[in-house]
C-alpha cells in the first residue's frame, strides 16, 4: 500500500477543499491516487465538482494577438512571476505572439525555429533572454484561430500590459456583419469564456474521456440512492445532461445576464443586424493550467544555506 504522506493529504486538501481526516481517508481507500481520491470525495459529496486541475503553479504570461479574422494566443513560462514584470520579458511575449499569428505556427518547435524580429530565431532569443534576465524561461504552446468572413477578437483577463496577462482568449465569429457588430459581440463573449472556462464549443464536443469520469461518478452516486434500476439510470442520464449544458460554451447561460444561453445571444445579434453570425470556435489559454510547481520552505531553504 502506498504511503499516505502529510504531503499528499495536503495537495488532495489544496485540490478539492474536503476535511483533513476525509482526505486521508479518500487516499488510504485509493493507494494514495489523487485522481481516484478526488473522485472518490466527490461520490461521497465532499468535494466540490467544480474543474479544479489544481494550484495553478507555472509563472510567466499568455500573449494574445489579433488581425481581422486571424488571431493567435501563446504562453511562455518563467520561474517566478516578478520575470513576467519584466520589460524584456514583455517584450519577447509580444514578439513571439506576433510571430505565431504572421505564420500562422500552433507547433512550439517550429516556433523557435522561426524567425525573431530583431535576428537570429525565436529559440536563440529566448537563450539570451535566459541567459540576461537570469531565470529559466519556455515557451510552452500556441494556438490560431481564423474564419473564412468575420473576425476573431482576442481579450486578456487583468492584463499586465497590453495584449498580456494570465488568461488569455481568443473567440472566432464567422459572418458577413461588419467588424462594429462583430467585434463588441467576439468582446462579450471572450470576456465569457475567460469566467466560465467552457470545456468544449458544443456538448457532443467534450473529452469522451472526461465524460466517461463524469458518467461513473454520478452512477455511483445515483447507486448509493437505493432507487430502483431505471430511476438511477434517469438520475445519471440526468447528470450527464447537466454535465454537458454547463461545459459546452454555446449552451451556457451568458454571464453578463445569468439567464441568457450563449447560443440565443449570437443568434440575437445576428437578427438584430440581418445577417447570421456564427460562433465558430474558442482558445483560452490560464497560465501554468496543469503545471504542478513544487513548493518550498523559503525559511528552510536559507537555514540549510547558511549551515543553521
Amino acid at each position: 500500500m502506498a504511503e499516505i504522506t502529510a504531503a499528499l493529504v495536503k495537495e488532495l486538501r489544496d485540490r478539492t477543499g474536503a476535511g483533513m481526516m476525509d482526505c486521508k481517508k479518500a487516499l488510504a481507500e485509493n493507494n494514495g491516487d489523487i485522481e481516484a481520491s478526488i473522485d472518490w470525495l466527490r461520490t461521497k459529496g465532499l468535494a466540490a465538482a467544480a474543474k479544479k486541475a489544481g494550484r495553478v503553479a507555472a509563472e510567466g504570461l499568455v500573449g494574445v494577438a489579433t488581425d481581422g479574422a486571424r488571431g493567435a494566443v501563446v504562453e511562455v513560462n518563467s520561474e517566478t512571476d516578478f520575470v513576467g514584470k519584466n520589460e524584456q520579458f514583455q517584450e519577447f511575449v509580444r514578439d513571439v505572439t506576433q510571430v505565431a499569428l504572421a505564420g500562422g505556427i500552433t507547433d512550439i518547435e517550429a516556433l523557435g525555429a522561426a524567425g525573431y524580429p530583431s535576428g537570429g530565431t525565436v529559440a536563440e532569443k529566448l537563450t539570451s533572454n535566459i541567459a540576461t534576465i537570469g531565470e529559466n524561461q519556455s515557451l510552452r504552446r500556441a494556438a490560431i484561430l481564423s474564419v473564412a468572413s468575420g473576425v476573431v477578437t482576442g481579450y486578456v483577463h487583468n492584463a499586465v500590459a497590453p495584449g498580456m496577462g494570465k488568461i488569455g482568449v481568443l473567440v472566432a465569429l464567422e459572418s458577413t456583419a461588419g467588424a462594429d457588430v462583430l467585434e463588441p459581440l467576439g468582446k462579450q463573449l471572450a470576456m465569457h469564456v475567460a469566467a466560465a472556462n467552457p470545456l468544449a464549443l458544443n456538448g457532443d464536443d467534450l473529452d469522451a474521456d472526461l465524460v466517461a469520469r463524469e458518467r461513473a461518478i454520478a452512477e455511483e452516486k445515483a447507486a448509493q440512492s437505493g432507487k430502483p434500476a431505471e430511476i438511477v439510470s434517469k438520475m445519471v442520464d440526468g447528470a450527464i445532461a447537466k454535465y454537458r449544458k454547463e461545459n459546452a460554451l454555446l449552451s451556457q447561460l451568458f454571464v453578463m445576464d445569468g439567464k441568457t444561453a450563449v447560443a440565443e445571444v449570437v443568434a440575437a445579434a445576428g437578427k438584430d443586424v440581418g445577417a447570421t453570425i456564427t460562433l465558430k470556435g474558442f482558445v483560452r489559454f490560464q497560465l501554468g493550467e496543469g503545471i504542478e510547481k513544487e513548493e518550498s520552505d523559503f525559511a528552510a531553504e536559507v537555514a540549510a544555506a547558511a549551515g543553521v
